[in-house]
């Protein structure tokens, strides 16, 4: 096998990704060297129990409105971060509350790409990991953006993942989306209610170790500048 393999390499007809992983070369005839294999392809090569999460969920679900060359996704074991043709692999572990529950699957769902069938979190529980670690969705902006181009939400869903994080802020923060996109994915006031009694006690920033912002009276929260233009007019400078 070993041999079949260099053969192929030294006929241009794959391309070594990394250790292990190799990428058929299309089309035939193409120089290697600038061939770049499907990113989410080799992201469940390297990984073939992979779940995709955060900014490549966002994407896979095409709802993202930047594009990065990174990939993130969950897997049981985890690895150091590398890069492959400019494009760096995230592989991490599931969160440990999901884990701990043995929830790890929840709001998961399958997608096409490129003829297979990949498994990414769902727009339900990307946007509340997109809020617990902002950075991985290419910030607060980025995310509220493209989730607010979700053609549907399920928000029962939404709480039972919520209820796995027992986050005061994350109840907050999604609160606030909702409230922002309350016509678009049909949230009554009720849940509204039931998530405010839920919000922290004392004001948070959405986006941790950040500065300055806009304090959200009704959420106790304090959300990017970035995002003002989203906000209600009982809100105020911190």
């Amino acid at each position: 096998m070993v041999d079949r393999l260099k053969y192929h390499v030294l006929n241009r007809r794959l391309k070594q990704v990394t250790r292990g992983v190799y990428a058929v070369v299309i089309p035939t005839g193409l120089d290697p060297g600038k061939f770049r294999p499907d990113p989410f392809l080799v992201g469940v090569s390297l990984r073939s129990d992979g779940v995709f999460s955060h900014h490549s969920a966002l994407e896979l679900l095409g709802a993202s409105h930047t594009f990065r060359n990174a990939v993130t996704l969950y897997s049981a074991r985890r690895r150091k971060s590398l890069d492959v043709d400019g494009v760096r692999y995230s592989i991490r572990l599931p969160p440990s509350e999901m884990v701990d529950q043995n929830r790890v699957s929840i709001g998961t769902r399958r997608v096409e790409r490129a003829g297979s069938i990949l498994i990414t979190t769902g727009p339900e529980r990307t946007l509340v990991e997109g809020f617990r670690k902002p950075a991985l969705v290419g910030g607060l902006e980025e995310l509220v953006n493209s989730a607010g181009g979700f053609p549907v939400l399920d928000l029962r869903l939404l709480e039972q993942i919520l209820d796995l994080f027992k986050t005061a802020r994350l109840w907050a923060a999604t609160g606030w989306f909702l409230e922002r996109f309350r016509a678009e994915f049909h949230v009554p006031g009720e849940l509204l209610n039931d998530f405010e009694r839920r919000k922290p006690r004392a004001p948070q920033y959405a986006e941790r170790k950040s500065r300055g912002g806009r304090f959200v009276k009704r959420w106790n929260l304090v959300i990017p500048t970035s995002l003002a233009n989203m906000s209600t007019p009982d809100e105020s400078q911190p």
